[in-house]
């Protein structure tokens, strides 16, 4: 195994890494400086674009462009003019709130949840917004949304609210979209200080978690045990997502600088976007929303 930086642009917040198998280029936002970058597999090429707040998460769409949850909604991003367009704002006048990670399911379905900004209260809520740009909301009383991603078949959700020490499982019913039969499916040790923030699922059907503020990325077996753990150069490390050619790199963001001041500082690798060498592991390509 080798872990290398590939590309050091200090994201204040860098999450949501996004391979996409169409173009071969790999995607991944700064959530608190509002902006969404792409570069090639071996970190060159590197292009961004300005968002005009704060962003969650992002999908590529199948009609171009892509979908973005920004903190005061659902948006379109026109990747031709940089402009943003509202689709819809789940939560009007909440301005305590944000919108925050989110994925595409087999359907072409988005998922994505809201958090509470100061990361205390079950303010927060999982929504679903449906190709036909309907909104759906699928759970709620939640502190901070992260992790959404599915089984390689498509019939189980996972999902953390990062603050509650779980991580859940879900059934998912792939005709309707709606979720059933929420379980624990693993719990978190945050006695030191980490919890659960985004999160892959690799061809065999484990999934990676990133444990922020701990500095380790963590494959978890289908029942929920801990099957490997990989220590990160840096301790807040926030997402993930296999990609490359073969599919078979693991992309890590991380942050910068911590979004409160209650959370630790980091070495000089902070906010770089890393690649993981030689797991021997491969992912799913990840789908586009159909909207």
């Amino acid at each position: 195994m080798r872990i290398e930086v590939l590309v050091d642009v200090k994201t204040t917040l860098g999450e949501g890494p996004l391979w996409d198998v169409d173009e071969q280029r790999l995607y991944w936002i700064d959530s608190f400086d509002g902006r969404v970058f792409r570069c090639a597999p071996d970190g060159s090429e590197v292009r961004s674009w300005d968002v005009p707040m704060k962003i969650g998460s992002m999908a590529l769409r199948k009609g171009g462009g892509a979908v973005v949850s920004l903190a005061r909604g659902f948006h379109f991003l026109d990747f031709e003019t940089g402009d943003c367009e509202l689709i819809v704002d789940p939560e009007p006048g909440r301005e305590a709130n944000r919108l925050n990670d989110g994925k595409v399911d087999k359907r072409g379905r988005f998922i994505a949840g809201s958090m509470d900004t100061m990361e205390e209260g079950p303010n927060g809520a999982l929504y679903r917004l449906d190709p036909d740009l309907s909104l759906h909301k699928i759970d709620d009383n939640i502190i901070v949304s992260n992790g959404p991603c599915w089984s390689p078949d498509g019939e189980t959700f996972y999902f953390a609210d990062s603050w509650s020490g779980e991580i859940w499982a879900y059934d998912y019913d792939l005709d309707t979209g709606s979720v059933s039969n929420r379980r624990t499916f693993t719990k978190i040790d945050t006695s030191t200080g980490g919890a659960a923030d985004g999160a892959t699922v690799d061809s065999e059907g484990c999934l990676w978690s990133a444990q922020v503020y701990d500095g380790k990325m963590i494959r978890y077996a289908p029942d929920g045990s801990v099957d490997r753990v990989i220590d990160m150069p840096v301790k807040k490390v926030t997402s993930a997502m296999f990609g490359g050619p073969n599919l078979d790199i693991l992309y890590v963001t991380s942050m910068a600088k911590p979004p409160l001041p209650r959370f630790p500082g980091d070495g000089v690798l902070r906010g770089s976007l890393f690649a993981i060498h030689d797991l021997g592991i491969r992912g799913v390509p990840e789908p586009r929303f159909a909207g």
